[in-house]
């Protein structure tokens, strides 16, 4: 059972401390446990971020936090099945979607820079359409939840169930971090999780249109996003 005093946020306490203290007292925790405490600590301070991929972590969050803030970065380069599948979290779940859209829309930034910039450049493009504005969006938030797991990419394998994200200088909760897909599968089937359709028609992992393809069965899950390009994230998370 969870030791919450190891964990509590005493006003003494920098955001930086939580940090160091709640990673060791979390590093074995359940998800929902992670969930618990994070809600404890930071009430309507913390929010979730989703790629609307599918809905486990809106759900698992929701059922300890009725009403968060979800943040879906629209880029403007989404499948129709993604913007669906917020429209439909939004609908089912009782949080707060919240769309974020960059300073710029799609045909502003062909003016300004070129059509078709995430084939050129697509680290500029992900940093104009999803980390700006995102960087945008968590500013007055405290904290965060991910639903970045460890076994994804080699740049996630050493990331903690709690964080402190520098560079936004807020915490960052990653509650399934420690979930293999297996159990993510299991508690979508478990619970009816809503699902964005793609992941039945050969997208395990989707982000933008433009630069996701379909992956072979036995494949990578990733090897279907940036494939060529010698990209495996986005910027968020590094």
């Amino acid at each position: 059972m969870l030791d919450q005093a190891k964990v509590d946020a005493r006003p003494s306490l920098s955001l930086e401390d939580i940090v160091d203290s709640a990673a060791a007292a979390l590093a074995d925790a359940s998800a929902l446990e992670i969930v618990q405490w994070a809600s404890a600590t930071f009430g309507d301070r913390i929010c979730l971020t989703s790629s609307m991929s599918d809905a486990a972590l809106i759900h698992l969050v929701s059922k300890v936090r009725p009403g968060v803030d979800v943040l879906f970065v629209d880029t403007g380069y989404h499948f129709v099945e993604t913007i669906g599948t917020r429209d439909a979290v939004e609908a089912v779940y009782p949080v707060n979607v919240i769309n974020v859209t960059s300073s710029r829309t799609v045909a502003e930034q062909d003016r300004d820079l070129g059509p078709r910039l995430h084939g050129r450049n697509p680290d500029l493009c992900c940093h104009l359409r999803k980390v700006e504005p995102l960087g945008r969006a968590l500013e007055g938030y405290m904290a965060w939840f991910t639903g970045v797991r460890g076994d994804e990419t080699s740049s996630r394998k050493d990331m903690k169930v709690v964080e402190w994200d520098r560079r936004r200088q807020m915490v960052k909760v990653n509650p399934i971090l420690n979930w293999t897909e297996d159990e993510v599968d299991n508690y979508i089937a478990d619970n009816g999780i809503l699902v964005n359709p793609l992941h039945y028609d050969g997208y395990p992992s989707i982000g933008c249109e433009p630069c996701t393809s379909r992956v072979e069965p036995g494949a990578d899950p990733r090897s279907g996003r940036w494939a060529g390009l010698g990209k495996v994230e986005c910027g968020i998370h590094l």
